[in-house]
């Protein structure tokens, strides 16, 4: 397809940066970056295959008016953290629906929408709930559509990356069970191209795809070999899950959000899956060393 046309939300967020960073260097892609804020417009990287725009999703008609002759739409608006004005409710599934109902009506052809391991519409966990509504919203939108179920995402800008150094930066850190849940980490931009790849591509019906990196470890391991890399030994102990999920619901007395017993459980979860989609979406995985040198100044200087 000749200078395919993307819809990216969430445009400023780390996955929105690296994506438009990749899809600047293409020839025949053009994205409008979605954000809802004018003073994010300055955060996105410039390209004249980039069109920034504000996109309100209470306001049905400006938001389709961006997703006007869209061939796929990139929906990675979400959160992670509930705060006094924004729910799990408001943000991952209310947007998800204004969005998908924007898209039809615009007529755009496929919409990707960027989810995470352990989506369920039936989970007692508040978070993996409304990420398993959203990709229900998604599926019955009548659009074709992609699901990309995403683990712990590493890259300089992450949350997770930025989160992985600082811990591993410490000569001794205390971390949740002893950091002896299994993760896949997948690097930031092995998920882009994947995303690209999918818009690239016609669609057709409702796929939901898991994609992990290609190395599995505990948490406690990637800690010590980010430390390996930053030049010193770490001794990783442990903070009981069960006294971190008191601590947050005394927390939750005074304050609304933030670090609940609900983000506790997503952070410590096993990120297992029966099948890696890197395959179904065409793409090579980095290994996890070169993500790792990535995150680590000085070391990641000949990683492209």
């Amino acid at each position: 397809m000749d200078n395919t046309k993307i819809a990216i939300t969430g445009a400023n967020s780390a996955v929105g940066k690296a994506l438009l960073t990749q899809l600047a260097a293409e020839n025949d892609l053009h994205a409008v970056a979605g954000v809802r804020r004018r003073e994010a417009l300055a955060t996105l990287p410039k390209s004249p295959r980039i069109t920034p725009a504000v996109i309100s999703y209470e306001d049905p008609d400006s938001l389709g008016a961006s997703l006007t002759d869209m061939d796929c739409v990139v929906h990675l608006a979400g959160i992670l953290f509930e705060s006094k004005s924004t729910t799990y409710q408001s943000a991952n599934v209310d947007t998800t629906q204004a969005l998908t109902e924007a898209a039809v009506a615009a007529g755009a052809n496929h919409i990707v929408f960027i989810s995470s391991l352990g989506a369920d519409p039936s989970s007692p966990n508040g978070y993996f709930r409304s990420k398993g509504e959203a990709e229900r919203v998604v599926a019955d939108s009548g659009l074709a559509a992609t699901v990309i179920r995403t683990p712990l995402l590493l890259g300089p800008d992450t949350a997770g990356g930025r989160a992985l150094v600082r811990t591993a930066s410490q000569p001794s850190v205390k971390v949740l069970g002893g950091g002896a849940h299994v993760l896949r980490p997948l690097d930031i931009d092995d998920l882009c191209r994947a995303i690209l790849g999918c818009c690239r591509r016609p669609a057709t019906g409702a796929t939901v795809h898991d994609l992990v990196g290609p190395t599995p470890l505990t948490y406690r391991e990637l800690l010590e070999q980010t430390a390996t890399l930053l030049g010193h030994d770490l001794s990783v102990g442990a903070t009981p899950v069960w006294l971190a999920k008191l601590g947050a619901a005394l927390a939750g007395l005074f304050r609304t959000g933030g670090m609940t017993s609900a983000v506790i459980d997503v952070i410590t979860s096993a990120e297992a899956v029966d099948r890696n989609a890197d395959g179904d979406l065409g793409i090579s995985l980095t290994p996890l060393p070169d993500t790792l040198a990535k995150l680590v100044p000085g070391e990641g200087d000949t990683t492209t």
